[in-house]
């Protein structure tokens, strides 16, 4: 991700979905903050210094994504049982997006997981920061996606009426929202 902020010529504006996207712009903010215009997070997890997903995940009994995990042999990855996937992720998407977002889903490793992120108020923390929550969201549930956007502040939150990918659900809606910042 910082070879391609670095390739630039003005900042830019990052935008992280769920687990992965959202621990991916919040660490190259911290490595990069002088290239980054603003933080987008969409139904992501809004990480603080120190925490990993599976910390921040402890406590959610709302969330559909624990009860369905599904651990390889060696636990060395993970993923979420195929019969709930649209429940989990895709609540409101059409069965084509459904069947497209199956084909491209692969195992998650726990070490990414696991891994806490280390940010400081010099870098990541001065970053303006933009919360897109999703209000039908079985993943991060609105009750925890406001959480953590109240622990770590954000300069804007806007609302969707979506589930988890709103981007298959609402992608002119999305596109709006992204192109308004």
């Amino acid at each position: 991700m910082c070879q391609v902020v670095d390739a630039q010529r003005e900042s830019v504006v990052l935008v992280g979905h769920s687990m992965g996207g959202s621990m991916v712009i919040t660490q190259a903010a911290e490595y990069r903050p002088d290239k980054i215009q603003t933080l987008v997070y969409v139904a992501a997890r809004l990480l603080r210094n120190g925490e990993s997903s599976l910390s921040a995940g402890q406590g959610e009994p709302e969330s559909l994504v624990r009860p369905n995990l599904v651990f390889a042999p060696d636990r060395s990855s993970v993923t979420v049982r195929e019969e709930a996937l649209k429940d989990v992720f895709y609540g409101d998407c059409s069965a084509e997006d459904v069947a497209l977002a199956k084909a491209l889903l692969v195992p998650e490793a726990v070490a990414v997981l696991a891994t806490p992120l280390h940010t400081s108020e010099a870098n990541f923390g001065w970053l303006p920061r933009v919360y897109i929550e999703c209000l039908r969201d079985q993943t991060l549930p609105p009750a925890v996606q406001k959480k953590q956007y109240m622990a770590l502040p954000c300069q804007k939150v806007i609302s969707m009426e979506t589930s988890h990918s709103p981007f298959f659900s609402a992608p002119e809606e999305l596109v709006e929202h992204l192109l308004s910042l």
